[in-house]
């Protein structure tokens, strides 16, 4: 088997040491995420500058790149917290985070990578304890999960405002309270719904027998105005009309003229 020319070492030799330094300098940034660099003779953590983007990067085999996910997160939390009267209420909370874009190195250089325990969970919890602290069981049960959750989320925004974390959302998603205590709320919204039912029913009824009292009262107004105005004469006038027409309806019939009350004709008909 031939040598290979002495020229040709060289070369060979140069190409795998590039290959290496290739393998060792390529990085390849994914979707959803961002690099931060870090120079070891240059200074550390690169903060002056916008993060690696997402595709292939070539750095110096030297340096180091940190990966980050830059996409909206959940951070998924049970915290035993509690109420204004000392209860201990168990909150299901989720929070949706992303690591502030611009900030990414400011935040690997202060918080590092574990800045969600570090940083944003602490963060939550506090708010949470501060929050829930200012409720009843009852209100927390009832109708206050949404105004909890807002003032978590707002309680949380100002602690993490300046910590280069974008807090996007919390939800409260279930408050456990212990079984007596719900027990005994459920039962006090039972009793309370069943006497809004019942005053609503007297209420109901009351507005029925004025209804009636009104109507009895119209009725009566328009009998006492009608026996005013029906005098003897106008009775009899009525008595004749209603006479002359039966008197020319076909059926057989016998009147006599001046045999009824008040002189009124009397009608006998075989029907």
């Amino acid at each position: 088997m031939e040598r290979l020319p002495k020229y040709l070492l060289p070369g060979l030799l140069g190409f795998f040491v590039f290959v290496i330094l290739i393998s060792k300098s390529a990085i390849t940034i994914g979707s959803g995420q961002a690099g931060v660099l870090y120079k070891t003779f240059g200074g550390g953590v690169v903060t002056n500058e916008a993060p690696l983007g997402e595709g292939f990067h070539i750095v110096a085999p030297w340096n180091r790149v940190f990966v980050y996910e830059v996409r909206q997160q959940e951070l998924f939390e049970k915290m035993k917290v509690l109420s204004s009267n000392g209860l201990e209420i168990q909150i299901d909370a989720s929070a949706w985070f992303q690591p502030a874009y611009e900030s990414l190195g400011k935040l690997h250089q202060e918080k590092s990578e574990q800045y969600v325990n570090r940083i944003l969970l602490p963060a939550i919890r506090s708010a949470a304890r501060s929050v829930v602290g200012r409720y009843t069981p009852e209100q927390l049960y009832s109708s206050k999960r949404d105004a909890i959750q807002q003032e978590i989320y707002t309680e949380t925004q100002m602690i993490v405002q300046d910590q280069y974390i974008q807090l996007n959302e919390i939800l409260v998603r279930d408050v456990t309270l212990p079984p007596t205590i719900r027990e005994a709320i459920e039962k006090k919204l039972k009793q309370e719904q069943e006497t809004l039912e019942y005053e609503f029913r007297l209420v109901t009824a009351e507005k029925e027998a004025e209804r009636q009292r009104i109507e009895a009262r119209g009725k009566a107004d328009a009998n006492r105005i009608l026996s005013a105005s029906l005098t003897d004469k106008i009775l009899q006038d009525k008595g004749i009309d209603a006479t002359i027409k039966l008197s020319e309806s076909p059926n057989s019939k016998i009147v006599i003229v001046g045999s009824g009350e008040s002189g009124l004709p009397l009608i006998l008909g075989n029907n």
